[in-house]
C-alpha cells in the first residue's frame, strides 16, 4: 500500500509506517510548501493514499468534488509524535482494506470510515 503524507504529517509517522513497510513519499521531503491542490494532484499521480492532519481536503472532496485514491485525516491533536505514530500505524493495519476510495478519520479512541466514491479515478 502506497501513502502521501502531507508535509503537516509528522515525521515520526512516516517512519513508523515505512519500518511497518508501508511505501510512504512525503511531501516535506519532495516538494514542501505546495498548495492542497498540487498534494491531491501528487496523491493521484502517484495512485497514493492521502495521509494529512489538514481538515480542508474533507471541504475539497465533499464540498468540491476533487478526487483522491483515498484519503486518511489524522485527528490525534495533543498526543505525542510517538504515540500518534503508534495509533496510525494500528489503525491503517487494522483497516487496510477499507482505506481505498473512503475518505478515513483516525482519533484516539476511534477510527471512522466514510466510503466515498471517486468516480474519476
Amino acid at each position: 500500500m502506497k501513502f502521501l503524507a502531507d508535509e503537516c504529517v509528522d515525521r515520526q509517522i512516516v517512519d513508523r509506517l515505512r519500518h511497518g513497510g508501508y511505501i510512504v513519499l512525503y511531501v516535506a521531503e519532495l516538494e514542501p510548501g505546495i498548495s492542497d491542490h498540487d498534494v491531491l494532484n501528487l496523491t493521484n499521480h502517484e495512485e497514493a493514499i492521502l495521509l494529512t492532519a489538514d481538515k480542508d481536503f474533507g471541504e475539497l472532496v465533499f464540498r468540491q468534488g476533487k478526487v483522491a485514491p483515498g484519503i486518511v485525516l489524522v485527528r490525534l491533536a495533543g498526543l505525542s509524535p510517538a504515540i500518534k505514530a503508534e495509533i496510525v500505524a494500528a489503525a491503517i493495519m487494522d483497516h487496510a482494506g477499507e482505506l481505498f476510495r473512503s475518505f478515513t478519520v483516525i482519533m484516539p479512541d476511534s477510527v471512522r470510515i466514510r466510503r466515498k466514491v471517486f468516480c474519476d479515478l
